[in-house]
């Protein structure tokens, strides 16, 4: 039976395609297998002799500190916030001169604010003879007591 060369050469041809393309595949497996390698060097402790379900368990334990911590902190920042509510976070000042025949803005009207606009707001009216200070309480931005402008002014300046 005669051999027929040029089905030989084909032959030879897609062999050796088959063989480069194969020879990629290893090394390109080996890479693979060496960054793999790596990455399990990183978790195993130096001397290796941690096993993989040891490492699986301190991981778990640490994660459900980490999961206790959380819980924690999202308390503690409900409590933050419960109590922020009522803390004075508003303030309005307004100077200004009640007399035209006394100097300079010696008068003023204090808004102190919570965060729903409850509070007090402070006036102090200062006259050549006497200096009156009056307090009157504030819900909701607004007050049972009649307010000055000045007063008025203040709680705006606070709620802006």
């Amino acid at each position: 039976m005669p051999f027929d060369t040029s089905a030989l050469s084909l032959g030879l041809v897609v062999l050796f395609i088959a063989v480069v393309g194969l020879a990629a595949w290893l090394l390109a497996l080996q890479r693979s297998a060496a960054r793999l390698r790596g990455r399990l060097r990183k978790i195993l402790n130096e001397a290796g002799t941690t096993g993989l379900d040891e490492i699986l368990d301190t991981q778990a334990k640490r994660i459900d500190a980490l999961a206790q911590r959380a819980e924690t902190l999202a308390t503690l920042q409900q409590e933050l916030d419960s109590a922020a509510r009522l803390a004075l976070q508003r303030v309005g000042i307004v100077r200004y001169n009640p007399f035209q025949d006394s100097g300079g803005d010696q008068s003023f009207a204090l808004a102190l604010l919570d965060r729903a606009g409850t509070g007090i707001v402070i006036s102090s009216l200062h006259g050549r003879a006497e200096t009156r200070i009056f307090a009157k309480q504030i819900e909701n931005g607004a007050s049972t007591h009649s307010l000055s402008e000045e007063e008025q002014q203040a709680i705006r300046a606070a709620l802006r």
